[in-house]
């Protein structure tokens, strides 16, 4: 059954130029404005937002972005929840999400300049990620909340914690023309990807002094496998 989420003050601060830039003709899958379910298991015990800590939305603004499948490209005013892994949408004051066969797998917001594109790694994380260096080599960035479910306090030394929305650490993949390399924990798993410009990796890392550990770095280390 279709989870119903509730959608909180920051929907009516759109402004009206926002709302009127919206030419997106795909309906999806409307959310309903009532009680957050774990997982979207609606026969679950609900709960309300105002109960839990923290928010499941990269940004809880919407923000206008493109839609592009393909060579068709349309406008609306997006968000991304990324405990449901899904980019919402307003449309004609009503909320909805991209259902998983939904066309558009590129959505660029225009405003920050972030891209999120929709990837099958092949493993549980498949989804969308944040592309943060394109090309036939792409650096791709996945951002993941968890919920953590409310805990009573066992005795008096202890204090009641309430439901919470936490950020995970981000995963990054390198996406190949030969398949993804997967949270690089060291410089040999890229160049072992790329035998051919292995000395040259090697070279280049050891000369920017690239930290793998570092997001910047990685930018740059992939738009170099990129020339």
């Amino acid at each position: 059954m279709r989870k119903i989420i509730i959608n909180i003050l920051f929907i009516s601060a759109i402004p009206l130029s926002a709302q009127q830039m919206n030419t997106l003709s795909y309906d999806g899958s409307r959310l309903l404005n009532h009680t957050f379910y774990q997982n979207g298991d609606s026969n679950s015990k609900g709960i309300s937002y105002d109960d839990i800590q923290g928010s499941p939305y990269y940004e809880k603004a919407f923000s206008p972005a493109k839609f592009i499948a393909g060579n068709r490209e349309e406008s609306a005013v997006a968000r991304y929840n990324t405990y449901f892994d899904e980019v919402e949408f307003k449309k004609d004051e009503e909320t909805y999400s991209l259902v998983p066969d939904s066309p558009f797998t590129r959505i660029e917001f225009t405003r920050t300049k972030e891209i999120l594109v929709k990837i099958d790694t092949g493993d549980d994380l498949k989804g969308y990620f944040f592309e943060l260096a394109g090309g036939k080599n792409a650096l791709l960035k996945k951002v993941k909340t968890e919920f953590k479910n409310a805990v009573s306090a066992k005795n008096s030394y202890e204090i009641d914690r309430p439901a919470s929305f936490n950020a995970k650490d981000p995963i990054y993949y390198i996406k190949t023309e030969s398949g993804f390399i997967k949270n690089p924990k060291k410089i040999k798993e890229i160049a072992e990807a790329f035998p051919s410009k292995k000395d040259e990796i090697e070279k280049f890392v050891k000369s920017n002094n690239i930290k793998i550990n570092k997001e910047a770095d990685l930018i740059k280390l992939v738009k170099f496998l990129n020339q």
